[in-house]
C-alpha cells in the first residue's frame, strides 16, 4: 500500500501546484477493475482532492446485478459505521484515520462480494462539479475450480471408441479443461479429439498401447485442480464374450457327443466280444457221437435216393439194397449165392468214378436209425421163386 500512498501524495501535490481552487472537489480511483481470489483480501483504491480541512462525509455503496444499491460503509463526523450486510464482519477503510485516502478493504472475499462499488465524498464548505465527487470500481471475486470428477464412458476394448469426461462443479470464471496422459508415455491432446470447454476427450480405435493414466486439469485465473482416470485397454469385447460363450457351448456339446459315442462303441465292442467268445466255445465243444452206420455211404445213399433199387433174399429173410444202375432200371433179384454183383462205376470225362462202399444189409440197421437218417420206407412187392412178382 506504500505505492498507493505515494501516488495519492503525488496527485495532491500536483493539484496544489496547478492551483486547484476550493471549488474543485474530485474523487479519484487507482483502477476501474479489481480482481480477487476467493478467500483472499481485496483493496479498492480511492482518494479525493480538496483544500478544505474539514472532515468529509464518505459513503461506499454496492450495486449488484440482482439487487438495488445498498450502503456498505460510511464515515461521518469522524465516525465509521458499517452497515448490516453480509460484508459487515469483513469490510472497512484501509486507514483507520482518514486523511484524503478513502480506500476500501474486504477481507476473506467471497463470490457474492462481486459487483460495482461506488464511493461518494462531500465536504461541507466546498462545492463540486456534478459527478466529480463520485468514483466507481468493479470488483470481481474469482473462484478457483473445485476438484473435478473424471469418468470413462464406453468399453475400453481393442478397436472400440471411448470418451473421457471431466467436470468441476465450481469455478469462476468457468474453467477450461486440458487432458494429458502421464504414464507410461506423456502425451498432450488437442482439438478435435479434446473439447476444452466441455472437458471431453474422445479416443477412437483403441489399442493396447493406449492404456495408461489420463489426467484432467481444470484451470481458470483463480487456480487449478485435477483428477485422473486409469485406462486399461483389453482384448475382450461384448461380441467376443458372446462368441466365446457360443463356442464353449458347442465345444461342450461336441464333448458330450464324443464321449457318448465312445461309450456306445465300448458297449458294442464288449457285446461283440462276448458273442465271439460264445461262438468260440460252441466251435470248440465236442460234437455228440453218432452211430457208426450214419457215417457210411449206404445211409447217405438211402437218404439221398430215398428209394430201394433192389431187394435180395427170400421173403422173411435178409434184404439187401442194390445200387441203382445207370439207367435206373430194376435188374431182378439177387444172384445165386445171395451176393449182389459189383459193377464198376461208369467213367465221367474219361476218369473213373470213385468206388462206393457196399451197402450194409437193411436188416442190420434198426428202423429208428433209418428214420433219423432220413430214409423213406418203400413198399417192395414180394417175389416168387421163379422171379415173378406176387
Amino acid at each position: 500500500m506504500g505505492a498507493l500512498g505515494a501516488a495519492l501524495g503525488a496527485a495532491l501535490a500536483a493539484a496544489a501546484l496547478l492551483g486547484v481552487t476550493s471549488a474543485v472537489l474530485e474523487v479519484h480511483v487507482g483502477t476501474g477493475s479489481v480482481f480477487s481470489v476467493e478467500g483472499q483480501r481485496a483493496v479498492l483504491p480511492a482518494w479525493y482532492t480538496s483544500r478544505s480541512q474539514k472532515k468529509p462525509y464518505v459513503t461506499w455503496l454496492l450495486d449488484k446485478d440482482d439487487a438495488d444499491p445498498f450502503q456498505v460503509l460510511t464515515y461521518l463526523d469522524g465516525t465509521v459505521k458499517v452497515e448490516e450486510t453480509e460484508l459487515k464482519p469483513r469490510v472497512g477503510f484501509l486507514h483507520p484515520v482518514l486523511s484524503h485516502n478513502i480506500s476500501l478493504v474486504i477481507n476473506v472475499t467471497r463470490e457474492g462480494d462481486s459487483g460495482q462499488y461506488m464511493c461518494t465524498v462531500n465536504v461541507v464548505d466546498e462545492a463540486t462539479s456534478t459527478g466529480k465527487n463520485v468514483a466507481v470500481i468493479n470488483l470481481t471475486v474469482l473462484v478457483p475450480p473445485a476438484v473435478p470428477t473424471c469418468h470413462l464412458h464406453g468399453s475400453p476394448a481393442v478397436g472400440a471408441n471411448v470418451t473421457l469426461s471431466c467436470s468441476s462443479e465450481k469455478g469462476k470464471p468457468s474453467p477450461g479443461y486440458q487432458w494429458q496422459r502421464t504414464a507410461p508415455t506423456p502425451q498432450v491432446f488437442f482439438p478435435p479429439a479434446q473439447d476444452q470447454a466441455r472437458g471431453t476427450l474422445k479416443l477412437t480405435n483403441l489399442s493396447l498401447e493406449m492404456s495408461g493414466l489420463y489426467v484432467c486439469v481444470a484451470e481458470n485465473r483463480a487456480g487449478s485442480a485435477e483428477c485422473s482416470v486409469a485406462l486399461e485397454v483389453h482384448t475382450t469385447s461384448a461380441k467376443a464374450v458372446i462368441a466365446g460363450a457360443v463356442l464353449g457351448s458347442l465345444g461342450a456339446l461336441a464333448t458330450v457327443v464324443f464321449f457318448a459315442r465312445r461309450v456306445v462303441g465300448y458297449r458294442r465292442k464288449k457285446r461283440d466280444g462276448q458273442e465271439e467268445a460264445a461262438n468260440e466255445i460252441k466251435e470248440d465243444a465236442v460234437a455228440p457221437k453218432t452211430p457208426t452206420w450214419a457215417r457210411r455211404p449206404a445211409a447217405d445213399t438211402i437218404s439221398k435216393t430215398s428209394t430201394l433199387s433192389s431187394i435180395a433174399g427170400p421173403r422173411g429173410g435178409h434184404y439187401a439194397v442194390t445200387p441203382p444202375s445207370d439207367t435206373g432200371s430194376y435188374r431182378g433179384g439177387p444172384r445165386p449165392g445171395g451176393r449182389t454183383p459189383t459193377r464198376s462205376p461208369p467213367a465221367l470225362n474219361g476218369s473213373p468214378r470213385r468206388h462206393q462202399d457196399p451197402v450194409a444189409p437193411l436188416g442190420s440197421v434198426p428202423h429208428s436209425g433209418l428214420t433219423r437218417a432220413g430214409a423213406v420206407p418203400v413198399m417192395v412187392p414180394a417175389q416168387s421163386r421163379a422171379g415173378s412178382l406176387v
